[in-house]
């Protein structure tokens, strides 16, 4: 039998650390200070236009479990419409992003494997009450967002204009 290396995680619905980040709320399952950094895992809630921009990982596979609603990812040109009950990973470097292009809010959940992406959220984000909606993003959050990513391994593709 393996050795425990830390202690079991349980969250109850009204528990875990939320944080509003350009946008979306995330409330946070499991971090890497959970799982021995092996995985971190959040409740993603997207509202109606909310999602971040083209992005890549060089460190983390990034999976998807639409909950409720119906969110369109974007893999490199492709874009493809997941329902609830889908299920989608991005692999390390790959290109994609996720938006929420219905009238409705969208709930799924988010994992990273390896952990340490939650820590940036933690950075640029602001806690916020569990079941609360974020405030819109302001310019000083996006440019936040901006300066730290790479220090987590993400690229940033921002639309052209």
């Amino acid at each position: 039998m393996g050795t425990i290396t830390h202690p079991p995680t349980l969250r109850q619905p009204d528990e875990g650390e939320a944080i509003a980040v350009v946008g979306d709320v995330y409330r946070f399952l499991a971090t890497g200070d959970d799982t021995d950094g092996r995985y971190a895992m959040w409740e993603a809630c997207v509202p109606p236009g909310g999602g971040p921009p083209l992005h890549i990982h060089s460190r983390e596979e990034e999976a998807f479990f639409i909950l409720e609603g119906e969110i369109t990812f974007q893999v490199g040109d492709e874009r493809i419409v997941a329902k609830s009950g889908t299920f989608a990973n991005m692999p390390v470097g790959s290109l994609h992003r996720f938006r929420n292009d219905t009238d409705k809010p969208v709930r799924m959940i988010i994992s990273v494997a390896p952990a340490g992406l939650e820590k940036m959220f933690m950075e640029v984000g602001q806690p916020v009450k569990l079941g609360a909606q974020a405030p819109p993003p302001s310019k000083a959050e996006i440019d936040r967002l901006l300066a730290v990513a790479p220090s987590y391994g993400i690229e940033i593709r921002l639309p052209q204009h």
